[in-house]
């Protein structure tokens, strides 16, 4: 069974930083698509970031627009963990932030339905 728990959330004001970690329970490096999700009160959830790779290097990495400049996503195989860096959040930032990985190498890195195993979350809150 494997286990991905996330750390790392927190309350910060708008402008301040974050970094979120995804601790596996097994080694990254046979993960293909690893990504980051939200998901705020009221509305679906939506993907933030992904990683795409191949025996632990980055193929690429994929960013929504509200993440693009602001948002880093990445990976320490040593620690079988991966990382979303947040700066200069905005209250528009506040969700749920899931951990999300798969085995296969996805179409569309958006889809949660390209990502067989989650996390159960850290909460994210960013006040004005």
């Amino acid at each position: 069974q494997v286990v991905l728990v996330e750390s790392g959330g927190g309350s910060v004001q708008t402008g301040g930083s974050l970094r979120l970690s995804c601790a596996a329970s097994e080694y990254t490096n046979t993960w293909k698509f690893v990504g980051w999700f939200r998901q705020a009160p009221g509305k679906e959830r939506e993907g933030v970031a992904a990683i795409s790779t191949v025996d632990g290097r980055t193929l690429d990495d994929y960013y929504s627009d509200f993440a693009e400049g602001r948002f880093t996503i990445s990976q320490d195989d040593a620690l079988n963990t991966v990382y979303l860096q947040m700066n200069s959040l905005k209250p528009d930032d506040s969700a749920m932030y899931y951990c999300a990985a798969d085995k296969k190498l996805g179409v569309n890195w958006t889809l949660a339905s390209e990502y067989t195993y989650w996390g159960k979350g850290t909460q994210v809150t960013v006040s004005p």
